[in-house]
């Protein structure tokens, strides 16, 4: 595992990123979590520490985490869907690019020594590469129906302070998914 994460950091796939290239992971080879999200933001790109920002304080709250163990890579082992942070859009950060994915994923999913207890997919972008056939339609509707991809995979909405209204507009959420999220983590830690 240890040379694979050093060939990921000296990764130039995406060279032509307008911060720079600064892969965020972290892992380890026999993690009881993993965690897919999106691609990292400007902060954690600055500070090369995964969920280093407001949506890892929201992600943290919602999996009943404190910071010490989110950081425990043999507990948690961390990666996105693009590991360097992709610049700004119109309406946020830019989609996370398609390279890492297809380059490291397989990579880093035959390196561990045994399969994580349960993957979170957090977000559109890790719904839609990993539950394939089984996707919904909608990251609503994949929410919704999070048992049915159980006991691998447990969906969810990106933690970002910006899908407050995605939260207000879906109280059962708060109310029956996050109580099953907490459950299922904290069983398995």
């Amino acid at each position: 595992m240890e040379g694979l994460i050093k060939r990921i950091h000296n990764c130039t796939a995406c060279a032509d990123l307008p911060f720079g290239i600064n892969p965020v992971v972290q892992l380890s080879p026999a993690p009881k979590i993993l965690i897919i999200g999106q691609a990292p933001g400007k902060k954690v790109h600055d500070t090369g520490i995964p969920w280093n920002d407001k949506s890892g304080d929201t992600l943290r709250e919602w999996l009943g985490v404190s910071r010490e163990d989110f950081y425990n890579s043999n507990l948690f082992s961390i990666m996105a869907m693009g590991f360097c942070y992709p610049g700004k859009g119109p309406s946020g950060d830019l989609p996370p690019r398609k390279e890492c994915a297809k380059l490291w994923h397989p990579q880093i999913l035959e390196h561990f020594d045994r399969k994580p207890d349960l993957i979170l997919l957090i977000g559109q972008y890790a719904q839609q590469h990993y539950l394939k056939d089984a996707h919904k339609g909608s990251l609503t509707l994949n929410i919704e129906h999070f048992r049915e991809f159980l006991p691998q995979y447990f969906v969810l909405p990106h933690p970002s302070p910006r899908n407050g209204i995605w939260l207000r507009k879906n109280p059962w959420f708060t109310e029956e998914v996050l109580p099953a999220l907490r459950e299922k983590v904290q069983a398995i830690l």
